[in-house]
């Protein structure tokens, strides 16, 4: 069995949602992972989407997160949050906030997570501690699956750069998130627990790059971060026949600022 599974960062699902449908009908993935839906949960576009053939796990609340899975080939046993899931407590709020960043479900023969990984902000600032504490749970939450037979994965943006190939010119990030030693240290970690990186191959260009600021013509000089990425259990890395970050997706008017990447398995 051949399987295509996806994930993007769509920026967006209702303002990018023609790019979305046009994707889905050229790049025929049978599981797609989305994240920063920007949207509730309600108001996921689940008609249109559902019109191609997908069953969709969606989890939002309408402002800046949120996250999905679509499947074509089965969608059970769905769980929204990471158990143990920590919140965040901004500035100006009373209680901490379990925000909708993780969604996970079994499609066909396969499990997945679909995560999107706190930004971080700064590294004085409470929300890189938060997002420290958030990848901590993620690695307690996919303890068992990543030891288990069964193919599995987690997909999404992680907002970290696991090593210094993986962004531009690393100099330009000095005393920034995504580079950090905490945060490349909770990558390991996940290695640790039987994941591993599931690099794209090159194409054009060396460096598979997934994200590209849309200022300072920053796609065109591929001025870019590979922080779109695939951790997987060894059954799923097994069965890897290709991967590869789709570009086209990323040209234009109108677009996310991250590109999706497509791995295939037979399995």
């Amino acid at each position: 069995m051949t399987v295509r599974i996806a994930t993007w960062n769509i920026n967006s699902v209702t303002a990018r949602l023609p790019k979305l449908l046009e994707w889905l009908e050229s790049a025929k993935p049978d599981v797609l992972c989305l994240q920063e839906l920007k949207c509730s949960t309600e108001a996921y576009p689940a008609e249109a989407i559902g019109e191609l053939g997908y069953e969709s796990a969606a989890h939002g609340t309408g402002r800046w997160n949120g996250v999905a899975v679509l499947s074509k080939i089965g969608l059970e046993d769905v769980v929204r949050d990471l158990p143990g899931q920590p919140g965040y407590l901004a500035e100006d709020a009373m209680l901490p906030v379990v925000e909708p960043r993780a969604v996970g479900a079994t499609c066909g023969p396969v499990r997945v997570w679909s995560v999107y990984v706190p930004n971080g902000r700064e590294v004085d600032h409470a929300h890189y501690r938060y997002k420290l504490e958030w990848l901590t749970a993620l690695r307690d939450a996919v303890r068992e699956d990543a030891a288990g037979p069964r193919p599995f994965a987690v997909l999404g943006d992680y907002n970290i750069a696991p090593t210094d190939a993986d962004v531009f010119d690393v100099a330009a990030f000095e005393g920034l998130t995504h580079v950090t030693a905490p945060e490349r240290a909770a990558m390991t970690a996940l290695q640790e627990i039987g994941l591993q990186d599931v690099v794209p191959r090159p194409l054009k260009y060396d460096r598979p790059y997934t994200y590209w600021d849309y200022r300072q013509l920053a796609f065109p000089k591929n001025r870019g971060m590979r922080i779109d990425l695939t951790y997987a259990n060894k059954a799923f890395a097994d069965a890897v026949t290709d991967t590869y970050v789709d570009r086209e997706a990323r040209k234009g008017k109108g677009t996310s600022d991250h590109a999706p990447v497509v791995v295939d398995l037979d399995l």
